[in-house]
């Protein structure tokens, strides 16, 4: 007989409470059955939860209705970009809104907010802080670098909140610890990064006393549009892509930046590559080379060696 089916079907295939099984009629003699996964206290699981996003699901049947995923767990189950350092914390973070006692939990990081300060959304059965708040709480062990890469994250590609809710969320978390980096990142982030890269890259440039370029700029030339391109200078004609590894691995990718090349350059654009050493130690190298081809193009055009006309050979 298929062990699973000794149980309620409410509670197959997903992390449930053991008391919530105790009331539904299972014996504990089978809920401390070795096929049944205990990754926390008073859970199970049918199979051992992978990453972290799994790891919170595991603990959620574990949560009242004033308690919500927060900080880097929230980030996870959000899809906001953390540094390779929090990636590997496997704690869950558990905000308690309001008075009552926070998680206590092995393997959790309880937390409390006043009500008013935040709110929570669904993600399905799961409830997580909503993404703004999530920015504030952030602030406290992301560095202001990294806390714009989540702010471009949370605006552009992933649409989750406004510039107005990111910035009436530091307004409300006055006092709180790391508020400063969120205030100092809230001033520039900007709405239309697609990448981590693209918005480090930005960064970089702006750092080193280059304009603000336009984000996921569309080159349209003579009501022809050319390409859509990462970064753009367009009074000058550069555009800057940021590659990533997907772009030399993927063949399909890479014949399509490719062809992006050769329109722009068709176009009189003149396109330029960035990788991460562009934003690592080749930083200044590269911003040299871009600021030398924003004085070009807003001269002329970017090809300004002589053109002799083609010679017919007989």
């Amino acid at each position: 007989m298929d062990f699973a089916a000794g149980f309620p079907a409410a509670l197959r295939g997903r992390p449930f409470r053991v008391r919530e099984a105790l009331q539904r009629g299972v014996s504990a003699a089978r809920l401390r059955s070795r096929r049944l996964v205990r990754p926390f206290h008073g859970t199970r699981c049918w199979t051992p939860p992978v990453g972290h996003v799994e790891r919170a699901l595991a603990v959620a049947p574990r949560l009242r209705p004033d308690q919500a995923f927060s900080h880097t767990t929230a980030a996870h189950l959000l899809g906001i970009p953390l540094p390779r350092r929090l990636e590997r914390d496997r704690r869950i973070h558990v905000t308690t809104i309001g008075t009552d006692q926070a998680i206590r939990v092995r393997g959790t990081v309880g937390h409390r907010s006043q009500r008013g300060r935040a709110s929570v959304v669904h993600s399905g059965t799961t409830r997580i802080v909503d993404p703004a708040n999530t920015f504030v709480m952030l602030a406290r062990v992301l560095t202001v670098d990294e806390l714009v890469v989540a702010g471009d994250a949370l605006v552009g590609w992933l649409n989750w909140c406004t510039p107005d809710e990111l910035t009436a969320a530091v307004r409300r978390h006055r006092g709180a610890r790391g508020i400063r980096r969120a205030r100092a990142a809230l001033a520039e982030i900007r709405p239309g990064s697609r990448s981590p890269g693209e918005t480090r890259l930005r960064l970089s440039l702006v750092r080193r006393g280059l304009p603000q370029p336009a984000l996921n700029h569309d080159v349209v030339v003579d009501g022809r549009w050319v390409a859509c391109v990462d970064l753009a200078y367009p009074s000058a004609r550069v555009a800057i892509e940021y590659e990533s590894d997907l772009h030399r691995t993927d063949p399909r990718t890479f014949r399509k930046d490719l062809t992006r090349g050769e329109d722009l350059k068709d176009a009189d654009w003149w396109l330029v590559r960035a990788t991460s050493d562009d934003v690592g130690h080749a930083a200044d190298r590269f911003t040299e080379r871009v600021r030398r081809l924003l004085t070009s193009g807003r001269d002329g055009r970017h090809d300004t060696r002589h053109r002799r006309p083609l010679q017919t050979i007989w």
